[in-house]
């Protein structure tokens, strides 16, 4: 058994059926829903790769979130499964739940002022060393429905895209928005880049009744807001 389970191994797989070192390399985003399962199974059996394996699981249940629906019945006709290998997936699957949890919190959280908004960011982005754009999502009653990163960039700029911030805007139905970014060298004194991104912005918004609440650039332990300083305000 232990020779069966070195040859079905990550080790074993050819370089371009490793999951474990494209994630340690290229992060898990880029992984497909097999390889993400792959690696919390480990080995295959009898010849059988954990990809493989791996893809049996998701013709079977279609979804992660079906996976989570289940019960020790549902997975008796699964070969080469057994009860440390389900129990990695249900573990996983328990996790992402809670996550989940973690994040519908977020929602109780009103948005009064512009420190309120610094207060969740800051703390998120004043330390990279590369741009980060992050989107906060508000309903009616200015309260979080979700806050999303939408681009990363280089040190010292990064590429937001208007149609896909409003278009995750009208998904999520929210009723308005908060931009906000960071500057690496700390200095959170605006470009002429941020200024066109926020006029193009404004327009998009007045289109598609997405109110634009605020564009917050994040320096070190400071930052600019568009709306405090009035300049929002001639964007619309």
């Amino acid at each position: 058994m232990a020779g069966e389970s070195k040859a079905t191994g990550i080790k074993s797989w050819p370089e371009d059926d490793r999951p474990r070192e494209k994630l340690l390399k290229k992060g898990a985003g880029v992984l497909s829903n097999s390889e993400l399962l792959a690696i919390l199974l480990r080995t295959g059996t009898h010849g059988t790769s954990a990809i493989d394996l791996a893809r049996k699981v998701l013709k079977k249940f279609g979804t992660f979130r079906n996976m989570a629906h289940t019960d020790s019945r549902d997975w008796k006709d699964l070969k080469g499964l057994g009860g440390a290998k389900i129990a990695h997936i249900q573990a996983a699957l328990e996790i992402g739940r809670r996550f989940r949890e973690d994040e519908a919190s977020i929602g109780k959280q009103k948005i009064a002022s512009t420190k309120d908004v610094v207060a969740i960011i800051m703390p998120q982005v004043r330390d990279l060393k590369t741009e980060v754009f992050k989107v906060v999502y508000l309903d009616s009653d200015n309260r979080i429905i979700d806050i999303a990163d939408t681009a990363t960039g280089t040190v010292n700029k990064a590429m937001p895209i208007v149609r896909e911030i409003i278009h995750s805007a009208l998904q999520k139905f929210a009723v308005s928005i908060i931009c906000a970014h960071n500057h690496p060298s700390g200095d959170p004194k605006p470009s002429k880049e941020d200024r066109d991104f926020t006029r193009e912005l404004c327009q998009a918004g007045n289109v598609m009744q997405v109110k634009i609440l605020d564009h917050l650039i994040i320096g070190d332990n400071q930052h600019h807001s568009f709306a405090d300083s009035g300049e929002l305000i001639t964007y619309k």
